[in-house]
């Protein structure tokens, strides 16, 4: 039995991971840590967990909880789990980080784009980015991973395959995503009240968004390690869960439907969680809501010579807590799907 502590249970992600970890046959969770709520029950902040958990909340003492717990999760604002980590911690216990702290290795570029000093820049080549379905066998034996953001989780796996195989030029990719409220994490907003988002759709942090450069990055290391820039604009609809990702890249050279879906499958035909879908089917959040999923599909317009590929998954899920738990199966050696393979919910 793999014994869990998280830090920031009671956030959106951090209760997602509460949710997923009590149908997981082979773990435990023994803190439920909560820096807003010390000693209160926990179902008491989460009433869908009445009479499934008897805890109370407790604090982000790292260095405690690594003497109790195999693997930690930190469902936290930027910056909290770099002021944490120290080697005696990670001598203890395994980390699954789902902030952005180290997720991009070059430590100026999270300091621009974060605005803070990252407080352990020593960690952040030994960190190995959690996208499962391309770095599994990197995760596997780590001790610290990076949990991927969301939007990022479902522009990469969209995009992988066409910048891999050198289908797309890209310095013409532009991604245009949309995501559920509940991305915006649970704390009190006046952006984020039903009436401000309620029958509306917004852009936001339009060319300043923070998942650009993780986005770049990884796609980067895809193309041979190149550096690359893109367009990524994201927007808030009203919905809790969800992320939609569109990305238009022109194509390099003349291709054909069926060559371009051999080249997703060739990446993807054996990945539990990814599925491309029938031809002409576009990608719904609705589809893959509550689940670890991730629903592909694209278009060529042979009239640009452009492409359009679509993703969706659950933010919740495949954007954080899902993919975290993916993460600590792969590290801690036990089925990958465990505790994450459930159907998506419909309605």
């Amino acid at each position: 039995m793999v014994k869990v502590g998280i830090i920031g249970s009671t956030g959106y992600a951090g209760q997602e991971l509460v949710r997923l970890l009590l149908a997981h046959k082979d773990a435990e969770i023994v803190w439920y840590g909560s820096r807003s709520y010390i000693d209160q029950d926990y179902a008491d902040v989460y009433g869908n967990m009445f009479k499934l958990v008897d805890a109370k909340c407790m604090d982000d003492n790292m260095e405690a909880l690594a003497d109790q717990a195999d693997v930690i999760f930190t469902a936290t604002p930027q910056g909290l789990c770099a002021s944490l980590v120290n080697e005696g911690i990670l001598g203890k216990t395994k980390i699954v980080d789902l902030s952005a702290d180290f997720r991009i290795k070059d430590v100026k570029t999270y300091e621009l784009w974060y605005g803070i000093e990252h407080k352990s820049p020593q960690f952040i080549e030994e960190a190995v980015y959690g996208l499962c379905e391309i770095n599994r066998e990197k995760i596997k034996g780590a001790r610290l991973i990076a949990n991927p953001g969301c939007y990022t989780t479902c522009s990469i796996l969209t995009l992988y395959p066409l910048v891999k195989e050198r289908l797309v030029d890209v310095n013409t990719i532009i991604v245009d995503a949309k995501s559920g409220t509940s991305g915006a994490g649970r704390g009190a907003k006046v952006a984020n009240l039903y009436c401000e988002v309620n029958e509306s759709i917004k852009a936001y942090g339009v060319t300043t968004h923070r998942h650009t450069p993780e986005i770049e990055e990884q796609l980067g290391y895809a193309y041979d390690g190149t550096p690359l820039m893109i367009n990524f604009t994201p927007h808030l609809v009203p919905m809790n869960r969800g992320i939609l990702a569109t990305a238009y890249a022109n194509l390099t050279k003349k291709v054909d439907y069926d060559e371009v879906r051999s080249v997703y499958e060739k990446y993807y035909k054996d990945e539990t969680f990814i599925r491309i879908l029938k031809k002409g089917v576009c990608p719904e959040t609705r589809n893959v809501e509550g689940s670890n999923y991730v629903d592909i599909n694209f278009v060529i317009d042979e009239r640009t010579n452009r492409i359009v590929a679509m993703g969706a998954l659950d933010n919740l899920v495949k954007g954080a807590a899902g993919q975290a738990i993916q993460n600590m199966n792969l590290i801690m050696g036990l089925p990958e799907g465990e505790g994450i393979s459930l159907p998506p919910m419909f309605p």
